[in-house]
């Protein structure tokens, strides 16, 4: 019932002009920050480890940002998940195309996305040019599931990979030619990780990048979506891709992707998932965070 109810007040947010939205969405996320209290501890849990040098003043702001970042994310999602094509377009612009194009005629194609707020969006707007295939964790709510389902799919048959059916379906695919959509950074467990530097602490990471494109021969073409001004939408912008990438080295592959993601996050922090727990798996001997 209460997320009938959820979803019913989202889907009447999706009608509101967009600028209205991003505020209404700011809001929103200081209100999760003042009411959620595990999830503030993350936060501010993950910006200590990231940012040592930080003061704790500045560290708050940042915290504070971000929480608004996220509301307005989740606001501003819902143009994503109801609206038409013409508009989801005009709400999230993309530069760099060319770069996915010329890799994806080449050879099989793998769109490295980090988890930035506007993921969701990235993925949809996505979908609208291209058809691709996507890794899915199936979510515990049946209806938020089905839910989800029905949007990422909305435009197009998208193919969805439950990640408990393991790799051989996504090596199909990309041999098939399917582009492969890939978020990288979430901690799964041990389980298919190593642990590489991230922000200078060792992380668990899941290999699956390195291993998917040296199995396929697949081009690694990252993608970041980064919000821009409450009036202006979102850009999704298409990075060159990887050169000599795998190398055949399975843990400098993965600090390579790291690394990536690092120097995006350190353009825009607010806007990275700093919600998760990221550092939830620790080397053994080592001490939990959260």
């Amino acid at each position: 019932m209460l997320t009938r109810l959820a979803l019913g007040l989202l889907w009447l947010m999706h009608f509101l002009p967009q600028r209205l939205l991003a505020r209404i969405g700011q809001g929103l996320g200081l209100a999760l920050m003042a009411l959620g209290a595990e999830r503030r501890r993350v936060v501010h849990a993950n910006l200590r480890l990231c940012f040592p040098d930080m003061d704790a003043r500045a560290r708050s702001r940042l915290a504070r940002a971000h929480f608004r970042a996220v509301g307005r994310a989740l606001a501003e999602t819902t143009i994503a998940w109801w609206s038409g094509a013409a508009r989801v377009r005009r709400l999230a612009k993309i530069e760099g195309w060319e770069h996915f194009e010329r890799a994806d005629r080449a050879s099989a194609t793998i769109i490295l996305a980090p988890h930035f707020v506007g993921v969701d969006v990235l993925a949809i707007r996505l979908s609208i040019e291209h058809d691709a295939m996507s890794m899915y964790s199936q979510q515990k709510d049946p209806l938020f599931d089905r839910f989800l389902k029905s949007r990422r799919t909305r435009f197009r048959p998208i193919r969805l990979a439950s990640r408990q059916d393991g790799i051989k379906p996504v090596i199909r695919g990309l041999r098939a030619r399917l582009p492969l959509f890939f978020l990288p950074d979430m901690d799964f467990g041990p389980r298919d990780a190593l642990f590489v530097p991230f922000f200078g602490v060792q992380t668990a990471t899941i290999d699956a990048v390195p291993r998917l494109a040296a199995l396929a021969k697949a081009t690694i073409v990252p993608v970041v979506i980064r919000q821009n001004g409450v009036a202006e939408g979102y850009t999704i912008c298409f990075h060159p891709p990887w050169k000599d990438y795998p190398t055949g080295n399975l843990h400098a592959d993965t600090a390579r992707m790291n690394a990536f993601i690092e120097e995006r996050v350190r353009e825009m922090p607010e806007q990275y998932y700093w919600l998760h727990k990221r550092f939830k798996t620790r080397p053994p001997g080592e001490e939990r965070i959260y």
